[in-house]
């Protein structure tokens, strides 16, 4: 099934002239004395697929959270398709088609499939707040639909607790997509997946509509190296290595640091 969008965003319109979706400029982001990101800078274009590897501590989170104003950086500036949020709120940010996954789910997992994507749905919209229980015929319910169709949840009203770990993960995904999004920051989106599911996560990503922009932190190679059009390597909060996936496969100081020889 392909999938051509939820609701427009309600502002924040694409920047004429601006070929990039981000543009990273001397970012940097302290937590006392600990240098969690130095000088980093890139710009990825839009539509690109990205990945951004790393080793555990390289400063991956940290990046995709000063990019979505969880925790904003100390220095430099983010601009996200030519507009500046690097302080922006993270509300803004969501409203002008910025969405990412975290590393932990977080779902309602009391409420059912159909009901946690609604109110992804239901949370970009200017009246998001009104309490009144849609009907069936209800077009963002329909929506909320549309989107489980696409992750391949077909039974919707099941309970999101009693959904496999893999399930939960297509679920995060479907409830990004909700609204229209111009980004998506996957966080470690195959994590704890079994192999048929990291099949079907990579399936599902190459489904993406080419005008999303998406950006995946993996730490399955196979899995990122399959999804992205460039890949980004980080280093102790620094850039360490760009350049399309065969570059970095072939290069030996990635293979070493991050790959390992045997990594083919």
């Amino acid at each position: 099934m392909t999938y051509s969008g939820i609701v427009k965003p309600m502002d924040g319109g694409h920047s004429i002239g601006s070929p990039f979706a981000l543009e990273l400029i001397n970012v940097g982001k302290v937590f006392g004395s600990l240098v969690a990101l130095e000088g980093v800078s890139f710009s990825i274009r839009s539509g690109e697929r990205r990945a951004v590897l790393g080793a555990n501590g390289a400063g991956k989170t940290t990046l995709f959270n000063a990019i979505t104003g969880d925790f904003p950086p100390t220095e430099g500036r983010i601009i996200f398709f030519g507009k500046d949020i690097t302080y922006m709120p993270v509300h803004d940010r969501i409203r002008r088609g910025l969405r990412r996954t975290y590393q932990k789910s977080l779902l309602f997992g009391g409420l059912s499939v159909l009901d946690n994507l609604y109110l992804a749905v239901r949370g970009i919209m200017g009246d998001r707040f009104v309490m009144k229980r849609p009907g069936k015929d209800n077009a963002v319910m329909r929506k909320a639909g549309e989107l489980a169709q696409f992750v391949g949840l077909d039974n919707t009203n099941q309970l999101v607790g009693n959904l496999s770990h893999g399930q939960q993960r297509q679920l995060e995904i479907g409830m990004a997509m909700a609204g229209s999004p111009r980004t998506i920051l996957l966080d470690e989106p195959a994590a704890g997946l079994s192999p048929a599911e990291r099949t079907r996560l990579v399936e599902m990503l190459h489904r993406l509509p080419d005008h999303i922009t998406m950006v995946i932190i993996e730490h399955d190679l196979d899995v990122a190296l399959k999804v992205s059009d460039q890949v980004t390597i980080m280093n102790d909060g620094r850039l360490f290595r760009e350049g399309s996936p065969e570059k970095i496969q072939n290069d030996p100081d990635v293979q070493a640091i991050y790959l390992g020889a045997e990594h083919q």
